[in-house]
């Protein structure tokens, strides 16, 4: 952890990080720091999301919704994300299976996976550039993440090598 921490500004329920410029505790030194997230975590005050992010744990149950989507930005801040794969296409019922606590999130920055306890949230890289990403998402009102149309997520699938033997193809070919 370093002394130069952020605290982003999101909407409600805020996902604090101590990645960034501006301290989160500006007071504080490393070790102040990291013993009054401790403290917070343990008096459920914060919940650790993953490493550096941490959730208001009070407004845990009122926001869970979007919360995940929220924790996915803040691990991939200056990168171009969107929910993609398997996780939009069981929304737009194109797929019947349904993802159990987990976010299929397409980026332009680094694959990884990250478990945290909301779910786990898979990021696959696209090297797709950004112009070409806005034309395939859509803005949902609300939602902290673009989510693929659904002709691009189907492509997304096929391009990372995923199982298309599960879709749908009379849905397939609805219109958006």
């Amino acid at each position: 952890m370093n002394r130069s921490s952020t605290v982003p500004a999101i909407p409600p329920p805020r996902v604090p990080h101590t990645r960034g410029d501006e301290p989160i505790f500006p007071e504080d030194d490393e070790k102040a720091l990291e013993k009054s997230l401790q403290r917070m975590c343990q008096d459920n005050l914060l919940v650790r999301a993953a490493r550096g992010i941490y959730v208001f744990g009070p407004s845990v149950p009122r926001h869970r919704g979007w919360l995940i989507e929220r924790i996915a930005q803040a691990l991939r801040p200056g990168d171009f994300n969107y929910v993609s794969l398997e996780s939009i296409l069981s929304e737009y019922g194109v797929i019947s299976q349904i993802p159990v606590d987990r976010l299929t999130v397409m980026t332009t920055g680094a694959k990884g996976l990250h478990k945290t306890p909301f779910g786990t949230i898979e990021f696959t890289h696209t090297k797709r550039s950004v112009p070409d990403l806005l034309e395939r998402t859509l803005v949902v009102k609300g939602r902290p993440l673009r989510i693929a149309r659904k002709r691009a997520a189907i492509q997304d699938l096929r391009r990372v090598g995923r199982n298309v033997n599960l879709i749908d193809w009379d849905e397939a070919s609805d219109d958006e």
